[in-house]
């Protein structure tokens, strides 16, 4: 789960993270009183989007005194804000954070997420703030510095000065530095979080180690533990198909491509999409039923598929385990029942009941063909695309 950089700043106030002093606002007039709390002439205006580059899209602005923040809230609020994240359809802003400007003496970045390989989260440092980490991993990755954390223990003061010290950072900088590290850690480690990203994170000219940025992703499995947390949802961020698919419990993610997949289990839907790419196909989303589907889940699933204008076949790919593929026919039927499909459909079941899974299909007089292994499904998807 993703939240916008103001309840980020809010989860780190708690956790005694420094962030500079800022208000949330909905409106011009509500842009304009918030600047007026915030003491200090400078105020920054930022639009509130789940998406990074907002900056270079024209969605922060410095405002030098009152008249200024109302110029900027009113340029920004409502604007469609198009970002290397958003994609070219970009998003509309309907809220902003306005906050205090800082008195900047440098700019670093630190990263706080899951290293997979070492099952293992990862605290990295660079002294490239304000640049996409990802760049500067291709061009100077000598530049980032990273401590990995034992998960019995957590984050350590040795770790945390080795990093402030790889920093650059001396005296009252160091110190504040380390007691940031340890603080941040323990927010990101209490909160589930998936990541915690400060960028920039600034050093100001009196020695202060502040989060300018602040963004935070969540472990959707984890939120039952974090009410509190998930109360920052926003629904107008997130994808209307994929917030359908959640009501069901079906893991959907929305693509570029044409090709409608459903498959069951997160990696046998990850080389399905993999052999349409293969095959010469573009896949539309990734949706994994479950190992406990049942005909309900995977018929809504089926129409979540369809919802999408740009599915111009799809393909069903399901091994039976714990799910039998019956069930899985019977859901397929049930959907094309009751929507009108005029779309291609190839069907690849295997395992658990498929037998009785192809006779039900079969009866069913649906227009789709089956194929019998997976190479052989990508290949038909593509061709039919292709006619």
């Amino acid at each position: 789960m993703k939240i916008h950089e103001y309840q980020a700043k809010e989860i780190l106030r708690k956790y005694n993270v420094p962030v500079p002093e800022g208000h949330v606002a909905y409106t011009v007039d509500g842009a304009v009183q918030a600047a007026k709390e915030i003491k200090g002439k400078v105020k920054v205006v930022k639009a509130q989007i789940h998406a990074g580059g907002r900056g270079k899209g024209g969605g922060v602005k410095v405002a030098k005194g009152i008249p200024e923040v109302r110029k900027y809230a009113k340029k920004i609020l409502g604007m469609n804000l198009v970002t290397h994240q958003t994609g070219p359809e970009g998003r509309i802003v309907k809220r902003l954070l306005i906050e205090q400007g800082m008195n900047i003496a440098k700019e670093l970045y630190v990263g706080i997420t899951l290293d997979r390989h070492q099952s293992r989260n990862v605290v990295m440092v660079s002294t490239e703030g304000g640049m996409e980490i990802e760049k500067v991993a291709a061009e100077t990755p000598e530049k980032i510095l990273k401590e990995t954390i034992d998960p019995a223990v957590g984050l350590q003061a040795y770790q945390a000065r080795k990093l402030a010290f790889g920093l650059g950072l001396s005296g009252v900088q160091f110190k504040n530095a380390v007691k940031f590290l340890l603080s941040l850690y323990k927010a990101f480690d209490d909160t589930d979080a998936t990541i915690a990203e400060i960028n920039p994170l600034v050093v100001t000219k009196e020695g202060d180690v502040i989060a300018l940025d602040a963004k935070m992703n969540f472990d959707d499995n984890a939120m039952y533990r974090h009410r509190d947390i998930l109360t920052y949802r926003d629904l107008d961020e997130e994808d209307p198909l994929e917030i359908e698919a959640s009501k069901y419990q079906l893991n959907y993610i929305k693509l570029d491509g044409n090709v409608g997949c459903m498959v069951n289990g997160a990696g046998l839907a990850m080389a399905t999409m993999d052999i349409i790419k293969l095959a010469g196909g573009e896949p539309a989303n990734f949706l994994d039923v479950g190992g406990t589907a049942n005909k309900e889940t995977v018929a809504s699933g089926f129409k979540i598929i369809l919802t999408d204008p740009k599915v111009k076949a799809i393909l069903i790919n399901i091994f039976g385990g714990i799910v039998r593929c019956d069930r899985v026919a019977q859901g397929v039927i049930d959907a094309v029942n009751q929507i009108k499909v005029e779309i291609p459909i190839i069907i690849r079941l295997d395992g658990t009941n498929a037998e009785e899974a192809a006779a039900l299909l079969e009866k069913s007089k649906m227009n789709f063909e089956v194929a019998a292994n997976l190479k052989e499904a990508a290949e038909k998807v593509t061709a039919v695309l292709a006619k």
